[in-house]
């Protein structure tokens, strides 16, 4: 992750996480700002670093593909606000409630919720490796009104397609696990990007 340093203008609103009052942005954000000129990115040591260097950073990475990365910036392009899915932007009510922060949450206590859930992600992202079709982004709709702390539910989520089609089994899996979320494919090839959705057919039954 790249931790920012000084922020300007509105765009801090919906991209980059939280955590311990500093913003963070995660690899694909930091990629796609720097794409697109809206940031400056230097080492530990105050050095530029070029987009060839950001590339090579972004390959060295084993949680985000190529191809997540290109419905990312595709999504973002068109305005969506985007992050990862089951990913909080800020750890203040990570429980799913939107009431401010309790002022009876002590340091130590955040300190370990923060640890148990970096635990947790680090739990998830090991089976992303190995699962063929996976949750990648939670997406919302544009709204000048998002706020981290309560983003609500996200409108879609998009999983990542490679190869083949998912099976039945694996479609249904998915839509148990995003509950009443609706869920959009992603498959990607050679930089096009494309979504669609799923939709159970259930044939005439003949006597």
């Amino acid at each position: 992750m790249a931790e920012i340093i000084e922020l300007k203008g509105r765009l801090w609103f919906n991209t980059g996480i939280v955590r311990s009052g500093k913003t963070y942005l995660l690899i694909e954000e930091t990629l796609y700002l720097e794409e697109i000129g809206a940031l400056c990115l230097v080492d530990d040591d105050d050095n530029p670093l070029c987009q060839r260097e950001i590339y090579l950073k972004f390959m060295e990475q084993k949680i985000i593909s190529w191809e997540s990365y290109d419905a990312y910036k595709h999504l973002k392009s068109l305005g969506y606000i985007v992050g990862r899915h089951n990913f909080p932007w800020t750890l203040k009510n990570v429980d799913g409630t939107c009431e401010s922060a309790s002022s009876h949450d002590t340091t130590e206590s955040n300190r370990l919720r923060e640890t148990d859930y970096t635990n947790s992600l680090s739990e998830d992202f090991n089976n992303l490796q190995i699962r063929a079709v996976v949750p990648v982004f939670d997406v919302y709709l544009p709204n000048s009104k998002f706020k981290k702390s309560c983003p609500g539910d996200p409108n879609f989520i998009v999983c990542l397609i490679r190869g083949n089609p998912p099976s039945v089994a694996e479609i249904r899996g998915l839509k148990n696990h995003c509950s009443s979320i609706p869920l959009k494919s992603c498959h990607v090839d050679h930089g096009r990007v494309s979504f669609f959705s799923f939709a159970e057919v259930e044939l005439p039954v003949l006597p």
